[in-house]
């Protein structure tokens, strides 16, 4: 005795020198190897149930625990039986004498360890494991003990870790259902106790008229529920002890939901009782019983308390603090309670005796939705939402996604469900939410609702109008309210909160976000009541126009200034809400722009109309009057706002720009001058902006407007407008003195290319002009590559330092714009394609030759290989087989082996990227079918293994390596027959002779270095490379090439199960799985008879009766759902025996 107690003071000393702030690492290095060692010891787990019996020390008893854990879960194969079963009896003794006077998490862990022998031993060893949990449960002084040791029984046996076989897995999931109605009464039972106990002293006659106040029930919501009375009874009265217990209860019902089925188990009552509890959540105020908190009525929750109910205290601050404790933990009944009806609605299989459960919980819940939604005298709904937990708030509103998600089809067409009255309350619960975030999830919930009508309207054409007319108030409302909901003139306050600046990860403001968001509801009920979608948004739109329209009177002109004449600080304000509104519903005006064409374009051909008319005029205006130009009383605000507004209504005409193409197919025999109109007052709107003077945004917005009227509507007629002949000009004059900014360079030049190549619809091609289309195309492109074209002659020249920055600025500059021209005409026809490549043709070859000089200035060689890359994927037949062939050449010349590394080894760099743009190239080639590459393929095969694999093997270079693997895929399935020479006969005659193979050595070290990858950590080139093998196979029968089943297959299944065994590339079990059984599926037979003995008498830590208890359990079945739960079971039970195994003392015999 004496020598533990040493030992204790001793440990207790270590363990609080290793946790002092002076403890050195090294120090404390020491001490854990001193403790690991002490815990490896056979029989330490004595001297830590003497020390966890008698030291007060935390750090001491939590290593006592952790070395019986140890013990529990990775030696208890090897530990003595007369030592388990005395371990089996102390520590139950220990938590039943300790467990009110250690710290809660030394109570947990220690339930924690007693659950994990029962996990090991219950039932054959252990039999009273779970009846003495349910004993605790049961007696009133310990119930709570009782139930932390359910809730850990639950989360460590329900869902077990893989330290189990999967046998034993089974059987521990069987033995709980079994228990599951014992378990669940029990629950219902002590909820219901603690309810009625405490309702009772609550409901103290006379009520007042709040107590058990006689709510209004939404229409036929509740009728036939007995429980709706119950549900209006007061609220119970908890004490602290009481609400803790309640918590516990909840606690573990949530996590036995999360894994039992539904079924009759989980009864009406215990529902209603979950139910009880939920009504914590809508109602926060308390009141004082004889000096503890308690429930208060339920009628208003605004967090203060009527000062006569209270004790008189001291301190007031105190009194409040006492107050915002009870409520949080009056809330957290709630949202345990709303976390238990989330578990249970999230299940997507109901049986069908549980659907009548099911809709009564619907209607419990909409209960609790109406009193949160109830207006009074005192509260408003929104402050009444405000002052709930936010938790509460956001598992109510998981609730309703969930229930409009999974179950709305379920329910809908229920008679005791009535849905119209359920949307009028989620509406209200929608548009009074106290945060943002709160509003946008309701908004998904609204969006996944107009999902799912509409696609009930379109499977049900018969009674269409019948299921829109039921819903047709409710989606007016809806429309009404969110698009008032983007106006700064109702909803001001909540907008100006919102940031404008910060970027997301989706790369939008938190406004912009918002704004999406409230767009797309918009753009839903547009979809399903268009007429009337059209009628309340197109109204607004004008009121805020006219105001902008308006302007113009206000100008004032002194000398060269121009100044907006409103100063007063209220119409400044007035006219900024204005203009933010405007710019919001032009946005939504434009978001609308599908809903015009197509089928329904002859229809809603008057509303479209007005609408692209109104827009015409207003992009005229703001582009005639210049009011970005404007000097503003708030610059700041103002100016902003008017280049907003603009840009919006020049983005929003280009949204119609489909229907402008439609437009232009009807009419193009009739009269045309409507169309022709609404064209040039388009172009003379945005030209004037296309300017360096003009602010980015704006200039930006013009260019792509001008983009979309080229490449989707196509006039004939553009190219003659003066308007379009000035922006010819402009970009083409030599030494212009201001250069537009690239991006806004680049869309111009696109757009006037795309007049010229682009075919005019609804003309015949011997109407199309190509010839002097051809000729002004080349024109262009002359004027655009001056400068480019005159570095030729600097081909031989070294140049100075600074010449060379002014030539790489030309190569910059001109080649993305050639490349985006090139990129634009991709998929158009060869007439395009033709005269885009003869206009071409000087650049490409300028480039070729100028390749050689920069190729050690990565960032030029990148933008270089980048424009090849474009030509060979939209012109290589425009280029011709020999110039192609002298480019890859040149190529293959310049990227040497030392060239190659030194670039690839500097991740993430532009040499790098020039790598990767080169094997995209190659990528390319081998893709191209015929026999005109053919010849290259052996120097890119040479490339690809002997100069880029040996560098990127070894090294993580995920992005060369992903091209690499890709194009050694490409050369595969796009060449296969450079590998097998399958003849025609051969494959009809299937029991013909084997392939004739060609090039063996290659394929061979292709193969070996996909096999390669998958022995890398990297997660993404694995994923690639597992589908380009199962591609191969699925196209060119992979598996079964003889080569292939004879030499490489069984390697292949043997390093994908590895994987397996490793976990290391867990996210991708299905795929490696199906991999496994397409390889296994070439030969079933020889699988099993050859290869799984072979596996197993390969794999390490395993005894001859656990290999033949993996080999008995792999049933040998040929279907894919079989086979998949055998090497789930074997890849379990495995690593479960090697657990087991290694725990074993050495010396161990193993029978």
């Amino acid at each position: 005795m004496a020598a533990e107690e040493a030992s204790l003071r001793a440990l207790e000393s270590l363990m609080t020198e290793f946790f002092h702030s002076c403890t050195t690492n090294e120090r404390k290095r020491e001490i854990e190897e001193l403790l690991n060692n002490f815990a490896q010891q056979a029989g330490a787990w004595r001297h830590c149930l003497f020390f966890l019996s008698s030291t007060r020390n935390e750090y001491v008893m939590m290593y006592s625990l952790t070395v019986f854990e140890n013990l529990v879960n990775k030696m208890w194969i090897g530990v003595a039986s007369q030592d388990k079963m005395e371990i089996r009896s102390c520590l139950p003794k220990l938590l039943l004498a300790q467990h009110k006077s250690v710290p809660y998490f030394i109570r947990n862990k220690l339930c924690k360890v007693i659950v994990d022998i029962g996990r090991q031993d219950w039932p054959m060893f252990y039999h009273d494991f779970f009846t003495n949990t349910l004993q605790l449960i049961q007696s009133p002084a310990l119930a709570q003990l009782g139930l932390v040791m359910l809730k850990t029984t639950s989360e460590e046996l329900a869902c077990p870790r893989e330290d189990l076989s999967v046998a034993r897995k089974d059987e521990l999931r069987k033995l709980l259902l079994e228990q599951v109605p014992t378990v669940l009464g029990l629950l219902t039972g002590i909820l219901e106790t603690y309810w009625d106990k405490h309702s009772v002293i609550a409901s103290t006659p006379p009520p007042s008229p709040t107590s058990g106040e006689s709510m209004e029930l939404l229409g036929s919501l509740f009728q036939g529920s007995q429980y709706s009375k119950l549900l209006c009874q007061p609220m119970a009265a908890l004490d602290s002890e009481s609400q803790q217990l309640c918590c516990l209860v909840l606690e573990c019902l949530a996590h036995l939901f999360s894994w039992i089925p539904l079924s009759t188990s989980i009864t009406p009552t215990l529902l209603a009782s979950i139910f009880h509890f939920a009504r914590f959540g809508c109602d926060l105020q308390t009141k004082a019983k004889t000096g503890s908190f308690i429930s208060s009525n339920s009628s208003s929750s605004n967090g203060q308390l009527n000062p006569g109910t209270m004790p008189p205290t001291s301190n007031g601050e105190g009194r409040n603090g006492q107050q915002n404790e009870a409520n949080k933990q009056r809330a957290r009944l709630g949202v345990l309670a709303m976390t238990c009806v989330n578990e249970l609605v999230s299940k997507n299989c109901v049986p069908m005796d549980f659907e009548e459960y099911l809709l009564r919980m619907f209607q419990q819940t909409f209960f609790l939705l109406q009193r949160l939604t109830r207006e009074n005298n005192a509260h408003t709904v929104k402050s009444r939402l405000q002052e709930l937990d936010e938790s509460y708030l956001e598992k109510f509103t998981d609730f309703l996604r969930l229930f409009v998600s999974v179950h709305l089809r379920r329910i809908e067409s229920s008679p005791q469900f009535p849905i119209v009255e359920f949307l009028a309350l989620l509406f209200k619960y929608t548009f009074n939410q106290p945060a943002h975030e709160g509003y946008f999830a309701c908004l998904d919930i609204w969006s996944v609702f107009l999902d799912f009508l509409t696609t009930k309207i379109k499977s049900r054409l018969a009674d269409r109008d019948s299921v829109l007319n039921r819903y047709k108030d409710a989606l007016v409302l809806l429309l009404r309210e969110v698009l008032n909901r983007i106006q700064f003139r109702y909803n001001q306050a909540q907008l100006e909160e919102l940031d404008d600046e910060t970027l997301d990860d989706d790369q939008q403001t938190e406004w912009q976000r918002y704004l999406r968001q409230s767009l797309e509801v918009v753009a839903k009920v547009m979809e399903l009541l268009p007429s009337h979608a059209f009628s309340t948004l197109f109204p607004v739109l004008q009121e805020n126009l006219d105001v902008y329209l308006g302007l113009q009177q206000f100008i004032v002109t002194t000398g060269t200034s121009r100044r907006l004449n409103i100063t007063a600080e209220n119409d400044c304000r007035r006219l900024h809400c204005s203009l933010r509104d405007l710019s919001s519903l032009l946005q939504a005006v434009g978001r609308l722009a599908e809903h015009f064409i197509g089928e329904v374009f002859a229809a809603r051909f008057s509303d479209a109309l007005a609408v692209v008319e109104r827009l015409v005029e207003v992009t005229c205006y703001g582009s005639q009057t210049s009011l970005y130009d404007l000097e503003t009383a708030v610059p700041s605000v103002l100016r902003p706002d008017l280049i907003d507004v603009h840009a919006q209504a020049l983005a929003a005409l280009q949204a119609y720009s489909h229907w402008l193409a439609q437009f232009y197919s009807e009419v193009h025999s009739q009269n045309q001058s409507q169309f022709i109109n609404l064209i040039k007052s388009s172009i003379d709107a945005s030209s004037p902006l296309i300017t360096a003077k003009v602010p980015e945004k704006l200039l930006l917005s013009a260019c792509h407007l001008m983009v979309s009227i080229t490449s989707t509507v196509r006039p004939v007629f553009l190219v003659t407008l003066p308007a379009v002949q000035n922006i010819f000009n402009l970009i083409t004059t030599e030494n212009r003195p201001r250069r537009l900014p690239q991006e806004a360079h680049m869309l111009v030049c696109r757009a006037l290319s795309n007049m010229l190549l682009l075919p005019w619809p609804n003309l015949p091609e011997s109407e199309q002009q190509w010839q002097t289309r051809s000729s002004n195309h080349a024109n262009l492109l002359a004027a655009l590559t001056r400068e480019y074209r005159v570095l030729r002659g600097t081909v031989n020249i070294t140049p100075r330092q600074s010449a060379l920055e002014d030539m790489k600025a030309v190569i910059q500059q001109t080649l993305p714009v050639l490349r985006d021209i090139v990129d634009s005409i991709s998929g158009e026809s060869t007439k395009s394609r033709q005269i885009c490549y003869q206009s071409l043709q000087e650049s490409v070859q300028v480039s070729l030759s100028l390749f050689p000089v920069y190729i050690q200035q990565p960032d030029v060689t990148d933008e270089m290989l980048a424009f090849f890359l474009t030509l060979f994927q939209a012109l290589r037949v425009q280029m011709g087989v020999a110039f192609t062939g002298q480019i890859i050449h040149t190529f293959l010349s310049m990227f040497t082996r030392e060239q190659l590394a030194a670039s690839i080894l500097q991740e993430g760099s532009a040499g790098c990227r020039v790598v990767q743009k080169f094997l995209k190239i190659l990528q390319v080639v081998v893709q191209e079918p015929g026999q005109a590459f053919k010849p290259f393929l052996p120097n890119i095969l040479s490339l690809c293994m002997e100069q880029v694999y040996p560098v990127v093997a070894e090294r993580s270079s995920p992005d060369v390596k992903a091209e690499m693997f890709e194009l050694l895929y490409q050369i595969l399935h796009q060449n296969w027959r450079y590998f097998f020479k399958t003849s025609v006969l051969t494959s009809v005659q299937r029991g013909a002779a084997e392939d004739t193979m060609e090039n063996e050595a290659q394929f061979t070290a292709a193969m070996q270095a996909f096999g390669q990858s998958f022995l890398q950590p990297d997660i993404h080139i694995f994923k690639q490379n597992l589908s380009y093998l199962e591609s191969l196979n699925s196209k060119h029968k992979l598996y079964h090439r003889k080569l292939f089943r004879t030499s490489m297959l069984l390697h292949f299944i043997n390093v994908l199960l590895q994987v397996l065994l490793h976990k290391s590339h867990d996210l991708l079990q299905e795929e490696i799985t199906l991999a496994i059984y397409n390889m296994a599926s070439v030969d079933f037979d020889a699988f099993y008879s050859a290869f799984m003995p072979e596996f197993l008498n390969g794999c390490q830590g395993l005894d001859t009766s656990q290999r033949g208890v993996l080999a008995r359990n792999f049933k040998l079945e040929q279907d894919l759902p079989s086979f998949t739960q055998s090497v789930q079971r074997l890849v379990n039970d495995l690593r479960y025996y090697r657990l087991c195994n290694s725990s074993l003392p050495t010396g161990t015999i193993k029978l």
